[in-house]
């Protein structure tokens, strides 16, 4: 891994810079609802059109980096996330009010084709860097810190941004892609492709075959990231506007307080990583405990509409959200053989990117009913993804064959879902 160090930074960038600039909007769209003179609801589509154009074509974002790389794949898409972010910017600059914001939704959906194939694309390469699985978590969940540091950074940036210039987060997208396309082409070394890449006929049997035999615990790992990022995109929305409309808060004054739920988030993300090594059980276990302190955190939100109670109990939930995503992660990249991980990891991404979908268009709605109703529903949803985890999920691992060394380590036996796989660890 000490060789690794400058691929990983660099990688690090990409969950970085495209959380920044999806999750930076998050503190200005009332601010943007205000200058375009456009509902809440429209104002959320910002958020939603990038992340439903990512849903439909994160998979074949997958299959193509199985196929010709996963530099291939990430180098291009990162071009386009910048054209998008330039598109928005300049919409904002040159037209007003209804013109303006078609083009910068346009811009957004150019954008979330380009997101589509970076940062779902990081963790099957990160999965193909190492051979050890200690190592491969390890590094997932610095890749996952690095994705919440990002949602930790981008409500004081987007506020701070927003406070000089209301379009200034449009503007950043394009500089902060180029940055880590320089980074990717001359610090990131693929690692050479064991087999020929399958031809498309073969990749849908394999890909039905995976399903086939993996489905209940893919499925239910799939649920759960779509929930985890629900609730957080949701909830920060609803402080979003809370805590301009009922608070009078604004600028970076409302970033640092949206900060401080993620930062603890961040955190705990990277606890989560180091934890959890190659063991799988305590993946799942960790993970479950993880949906239960969000779930509980939730509930205890839904009994009183006090701004600073709600965030203080949220900072609880982010921590539990911070520690299941990395588990998430390793238990589909340690599940999946190499051949197929870009796309199964893909499809993961586009369940996560299904949350953050609906999070905001959801929440601007239960906005007309009351607080309470508001979180218990969230809090059924976070509900759900403990029953899955608890159910679904049902990891067991067998390492008497080994010596407890990942450097000579030999075969290990585990089991998915029910499914038995046994992979081959290779001497280093």
């Amino acid at each position: 891994m000490e060789n690794k160090k400058l691929d990983l930074a660099a990688l690090s960038s990409i969950p970085l810079i495209m959380t920044l600039g999806n999750s930076a909007l998050i503190p200005i769209l009332p601010q943007i609802s205000r200058e375009l003179k456009v509902s809440t609801f429209m104002v959320s589509m910002l958020i939603t059109v990038y992340a439903v154009v990512a849903i439909i074509l994160i998979p074949i974002a997958g299959y193509l980096s199985d196929r010709f790389g996963r530099k291939a794949v990430i180098i291009p898409s990162l071009i386009i996330a910048a054209l998008g972010g330039a598109v928005s910017a300049g919409a904002a600059w040159w037209l007003t009010n209804g013109a303006a914001y078609w083009v910068i939704l346009g811009g957004r959906l150019l954008q979330g084709v380009g997101a589509a194939g970076a940062f779902p694309i990081v963790i099957p390469l990160v999965g193909d860097m190492f051979e050890d699985e200690e190592q491969v978590s390890k590094s997932l969940g610095i890749i996952e810190t690095s994705n919440t540091l990002g949602k930790v950074l981008s409500p004081i940036i987007g506020a701070a941004l927003g406070v000089w210039l209301w379009y200034a987060p449009f503007l950043m997208i394009p500089v902060l892609c180029l940055i880590s396309v320089l980074l990717v082409i001359f610090l990131v070394k693929s690692p050479g492709t064991k087999k020929e890449a399958p031809s498309f006929r073969e990749f849908i049997g394999s890909l039905k075959d995976i399903l086939a035999e993996k489905g209940r615990w893919l499925y239910a790992i799939f649920a759960v990231g779509c929930i985890c990022m629900f609730v957080i995109f949701g909830v920060l929305f609803y402080l979003s506007e809370v805590l301009e409309s009922r608070y009078d808060i604004h600028g970076v004054t409302k970033g640092f307080i949206l900060a401080i739920p993620l930062a603890a988030l961040c955190l705990s993300s990277y606890w989560s990583g180091k934890m959890i090594g190659k063991h799988k059980k305590r993946m799942k276990w960790i993970g479950c405990f993880g949906l239960i302190l969000m779930t509980a955190s939730l509930v205890v939100m839904g009994f009183s509409s006090q701004i600073y109670y709600v965030i203080g109990v949220f900072t609880a939930g982010g921590i539990g959200i911070g520690a299941a995503l990395p588990c998430l992660d390793a238990l589909i990249t340690e599940g999946i053989e190499e051949e197929q991980r870009g796309t199964i990891t893909a499809l993961f991404s586009s369940m996560r990117f299904i949350g953050v979908s609906l999070g905001p268009p959801v929440i601007s709605i239960l906005l007309n009913t009351s607080h309470f109703i508001l979180f218990m529903t969230l809090a059924a949803v976070g509900a759900a993804g403990i029953l899955l985890t608890l159910f679904a999920i049902r990891p067991s691992e067998d390492n008497s064959g080994t010596n407890g060394n990942s450097k000579n380590s030999k075969n290990v036996h585990y089991r998915l879902g029910g499914k038995s796989m046994v992979r081959v660890k290779r001497k280093v």
